[in-house]
């Protein structure tokens, strides 16, 4: 279905965030008979509606919202709608026509995009293929879960998106080069399962994409997948990560050397990953890697990451705060402790509790020596895992500035102190953005002066 589709037929935009509001702009200039906005979640944290959006669909809240999409021809909802809500489990059983902002844009834009998902990795590969391909000198513009909405993007030759598996779920067309980083048991109670959270995730690759890059290097993506065709980055068939001619790691296309692993300012292995699949998908989309490695690796050796992902907070007191609020889940977690062995560490953990399985965390850190705090809402249920670890010193607290201070107190000069929540920001923050500018606020706070 493409946005034209709309055009003289009902239409119930779900959501009133971004998504929700780039898709009541984009479906208004295409003639829909009647658009209305609905949105079941309304509170605090919600956002004016008026001026524009207002003149082009009223806003519902409550009750009678249920009543204004089931009257739709067609729903479309925002990536924060959950599968399992009960709305929508009955919008489906009734047979309403239901698809998303980004499933309609990738209807009109997908032979000229590079897709990215994965449970862990996303953000980072996507950054990295954006920057890489400006430096390359093929413009593209750059959108998705963790930049613009879909449906605010401008004309293009080429882009280049980020996607969630909520984003995924709805696709009916899939990107001219699907690129999946990582595959683990992540946001299951919005899809219904681990299973369903799968299907969701790996939609991307359902609809013929020209090209699949994987990393190779993820055991549950190549049980996923079997034995479809794919670009396996991190393997020595692809982009991969072995000894140079100096002796030290560097990453090699096949067996061609490339440019050294400490041109890579990211910490982590798994950065090395994320790496390995952007290059892929240069090399998938005819760029001369090897011919032109010298300009790549000045252009990595410049990426500077993400705002969220392993930022470090300069400090005056020795520690090292670090946001990772984009690390929603324990195995995300896990990666970030990893990335910082070897130094006294704090991890603040907690947010949104979704019911998942703390186990993998408690496993990894059963021979590590760290301190790790707690915040609501699923702060006690993570330290409940954790209990009986010799080596893991446990902490609640009441919010994230609290968890900061304490943090001060308890890690030794030269430390760590990450926030990495293992848990998504949504309800006590508006988004991911919020928790950052919370936990930078209360470092700035309690910083020595």
């Amino acid at each position: 279905m493409r946005l034209s589709d709309l055009r003289g037929r009902t239409v119930a935009v779900w959501g009133a965030g971004r998504e929700g509001r780039a898709a009541v702009i984009a479906i208004a200039a295409h003639g829909p008979a009647d658009l209305v906005a609905v949105d079941d979640s309304a509170n605090f944290l919600t956002l004016p509606w008026e001026g524009p959006l207002a003149e082009a669909a009223p806003l519902i809240t409550g009750e009678e919202g249920f009543a204004r999409l089931a009257a739709a021809d067609v729903v479309v909802r925002s990536p924060g709608v959950p599968q399992t809500h009960p709305w929508l489990v009955e919008l489906r059983r009734r047979g309403v026509t239901i698809t998303q902002g980004t499933a309609l844009w990738m209807a009109d834009h997908g032979d000229r995009t590079v897709g990215v998902t994965g449970s862990k990795g996303k953000s980072t590969t996507s950054s990295l293929i954006h920057h890489l391909l400006t430096a390359m000198d093929r413009p593209n513009v750059f959108g998705g879960n963790i930049g613009v909405p879909t449906l605010d993007l401008p004309e293009a030759e080429l882009y280049v998106l980020e996607l969630s598996s909520y984003q995924c779920s709805d696709l009916t067309d899939s990107p001219r080069v699907a690129v999946v980083t990582a595959l683990f048991p992540e946001h299951l109670d919005a899809h219904g399962g681990e299973r369903e959270y799968y299907r969701d995730k790996l939609n991307l690759i359902a609809y013929g994409p020209r090209t699949v890059v994987v990393n190779g290097a993820d055991p549950r993506l190549a049980f996923e997948l079997g034995d479809r065709a794919a670009i396996r980055a991190g393997t020595a068939d692809s982009v991969n990560v072995a000894g140079g001619p100096d002796g030290t790691p560097w990453f090699h296309l096949v067996d061609r050397p490339l440019f050294p692993r400490a041109v890579l300012p990211l910490v982590g292995r798994h950065n090395e990953g994320n790496l390995c699949v952007a290059l892929a998908v240069l090399d998938a989309l005819g760029v001369d890697v090897v011919g032109r490695k010298d300009a790549l690796a000045v252009a990595v050796a410049e990426f500077q990451g993400l705002a969220h992902r392993l930022t470090e907070i300069v400090d005056p007191s020795g520690l090292t705060f670090v946001d990772d609020t984009l690390a929603t889940s324990p195995y995300a977690a896990i990666h970030a402790i990893d990335a910082y062995e070897g130094r006294p560490l704090t991890v603040i953990v907690g947010g949104n509790d979704r019911g998942v399985d703390y186990t993998p965390l408690r496993e990894h850190l059963a021979e590590r020596e760290l301190t790790v705090i707690g915040i609501p809402d699923s702060g006690p249920r993570i330290i409940e895992a954790l209990a009986g670890l010799p080596k893991v010193r446990t902490d609640l607290v009441d919010d994230l500035a609290a968890a900061v201070q304490l943090a001060r107190q308890v890690t030794p000069v030269g430390g760590v102190v990450l926030l990495s929540p293992a848990a998504p920001s949504y309800g006590r923050f508006r988004n991911f953005e919020h928790r950052s500018e919370v936990f930078a606020e209360a470092v700035r706070a309690t910083a020595p002066r």
